[in-house]
């Protein structure tokens, strides 16, 4: 597998990283199972910064596109060529437009709406939970 990074691109080095491994997953460079370069050997390789790496590796493995088995190492998920096209951020914006959408059509105004957002988000509003 070969990943090619742009250190001037404007899209950040991590989100070109996961690009890359899913690029190499939909055209079945790789495949479930397979075993990738640990953390540090990968930033080693690209000449990137380990935590760029982990990032990347950490929102590839929260889609379930590569499953890290401990110390036996990070290997493609069995479910990634599914996983693949998932796209979390565009499913989020949907989903937040449809509920400021839902807000405003109650009345709400838009400071109303991001003052309540910024609360739940520090969790001071329990929403009844």
């Amino acid at each position: 597998m070969q990943i090619m990074i742009d250190i001037d691109a404007e899209e950040p080095l991590f989100a070109q990283l996961m690009a890359e491994i899913k690029l190499a997953v939909s055209t079945g460079t790789i495949s479930p199972g397979d075993s990738l370069p640990s953390i540090r050997q990968l930033a080693n390789d690209l000449n990137l910064n380990n935590k760029t790496v982990a990032k990347a590796y950490q929102l590839l493995e929260r889609d379930k596109i590569i499953a890290t088995k401990g110390y036996r190492g990070t290997f493609v998920h069995p479910e990634a060529k599914e996983n693949v096209d998932f796209d979390l951020n565009a499913w989020v914006s949907n989903q937040l437009d449809q509920t400021i959408q839902a807000c405003r059509n109650q009345g709400a105004t838009d400071s109303e709406i991001r003052i309540a957002f910024t609360n739940i988000m520090q969790n001071k509003i329990r929403g009844g939970h």
